[in-house]
């Protein structure tokens, strides 16, 4: 089995369906990777007629269709007891023709039965395996569509809703395709598709995909995806089975091998919502964390560059409105009395002579002079060297070349998913259609960032400079101390 033909069979099974796209194509990837689907919705959403065209994707595949309520009786899904059976003494029913017998089935309703028939489930849905009598009968079942209007909240039907790897919301078509619903009237039959069979996959061709699902690689960083999305979900008090996570390998496995590929895409992980959520909400709620994470490594994140910007930013201000202390030409500290001596005058002035050695000590505040002493003044702002304004400029330049990598990955990342897009067959166009926002609006923070930094570079360029020959300035003369 190869891409195209999958392609061909999914064109003829999608055909005269209105909005259940997504839904048909994740029910048969599914069913392809050995898994259950269960569709939620209110009736006459079309799910009976999803599940009978996934059984027209297998070849010669026994189909068996029931609904199920509160009055069903376990003869209904495992056949009735064997009479001759019960001559001997033995208890077993006659499977051929029922669930243990087939190898898709549509059950209507799944939790209406009640809970002996859903505990016997149970062990059909997970091990394919039934017990008949005093034996264990193998089923060849591939996959179960299950249907339901709402699911409820008890133990049993909590276990029960745990293998369903795959949980999809079918509701009412939308405003925009109820014209388009109208026009195909008759057409939800399977009738529809007199060349289904040219196109149909044999037990062959699936035994073929499953054996390239197992050889196909994990790569780690979908791995560390996942870990990352299970401690959020954690955090988020939703549990996830660790059965349910084998599952969902399993399930991106298959993806891409079907695809033809070695190994699974982080771009697949769009799968995942629908595989450990429950409902619309939460689903969202799971793609939304995805779309803002793929794609984008942790070191080049804009959060992670944001701060690094704001770190020159921040030494840049600190810079400018630095204060420098006042050097004479031979570069020491030039000390200054202006300022006491002045003062000491005004008081001499007013106290006159005979109050001189008074009037000066209480001008100053210091019987002993001691504030008349040299003091270090503050002249003008910081100057900076050439070396001091190179580095910073070269610290800056060095975050431009990390922002240009940055958006050459971006642009790698973009081109990945485009790509990956192009061939998929079962992504969802509002993943990718987030994930494309998501990538674009790091573009944008990425350019706005390197405006920013170059800002900087041009403010550190500005600075007050020293002398070219690495002296500072000749500090302006005081005025001498009187006498």
């Amino acid at each position: 089995m190869d891409r195209a033909q999958l392609a061909r069979l999914l064109e003829v099974l999608e055909s005269g369906l209105v909005e259940r796209r997504q839904a048909l194509r994740l029910s048969l990837l599914g069913a392809l990777a050995g898994e259950h689907t269960l569709l939620i919705g209110p009736p006459g959403t079309a799910k009976s007629a999803l599940a009978r065209r996934i059984h027209l994707a297998f070849r010669e595949a026994r189909y068996f269709e029931r609904l199920l309520t509160r009055f069903t009786v376990p003869e209904e899904l495992f056949g009735p007891l064997s009479i001759r059976a019960l001559e001997e003494d033995r208890y077993e029913r006659h499977v051929a023709g029922f669930l243990p017998d087939a190898e898709v089935a549509f059950i209507d309703e799944v939790f209406k039965a009640n809970s002996a028939i859903l505990n016997a489930l149970l062990t059909l849905l997970n091990e394919r395996e039934f017990d008949n009598g005093a034996g264990r009968l193998r089923c060849p079942l591939i996959s179960v569509i299950g249907a339901t209007n709402q699911v409820p909240e008890d133990e049993v039907a909590e276990a029960f809703f745990d293998r369903f790897l795959l949980r999809l919301v079918v509701g009412p078509v939308s405003a925009e395709g109820f014209r388009e619903l109208l026009k195909h009237d008759g057409c939800g039959s399977t009738d529809v598709f007199p060349h289904a069979g040219m196109c149909q996959l044999g037990a062959a061709e699936r035994e073929a995909l499953i054996a390239s699902a197992q050889r196909v690689a994990l790569p780690d960083e979908v791995l560390s995806r996942l870990a990352e999305l299970r401690a959020w979900l954690a955090g988020e008090q939703h549990y996830v089975s660790d059965r349910r996570w084998v599952k969902l390998g399993h399930l991106l496995r298959t993806a891409a091998a079907s695809e033809g590929r070695a190994a699974v895409a982080e771009w697949d992980l769009g799968l995942v919502p629908f595989c450990i959520a429950a409902d619309s909400a939460a689903q969202q709620a799971v793609s939304d964390w995805l779309t803002t994470r793929l794609g984008i490594r942790e070191a080049f994140s804009p959060p992670r560059l944001t701060r690094v910007v704001e770190a020159f930013e921040a030494q840049l201000k600190a810079e400018r409105e630095a204060n420098d202390l006042d050097y004479d030409e031979a570069g020491r500290l030039r000390f200054s009395a202006v300022d006491a001596a002045a003062q000491a005058a005004e008081a001499l002035r007013d106290a006159g002579t005979a109050g001189q050695a008074g009037a000066l000590a209480g001008a100053i505040g210091d019987a002993k002079g001691g504030a008349a002493a040299l003091r270090m003044t503050y002249a003008r702002k910081r100057r900076y060297g050439k070396l001091h304004i190179t580095a910073r400029t070269w610290q800056i330049d060095s975050l431009l070349d990390r922002l240009a990598a940055c958006r050459d990955e971006l642009a790698a990342r973009c081109e990945s998913l485009a790509a990956w897009a192009a061939q998929a067959l079962w992504a969802d166009p509002g993943f990718v259609a987030a994930a494309s926002a998501n990538l674009a609006g790091v573009g944008a923070a990425l350019d706005a960032l390197e405006a920013r930094a170059r800002d900087a570079r041009v403010g550190f360029e500005a600075l007050p400079r020293l002398d070219a020959d690495g002296a500072r300035p000749p500090a302006v003369e005081h005025e001498p101390l009187p006498d």
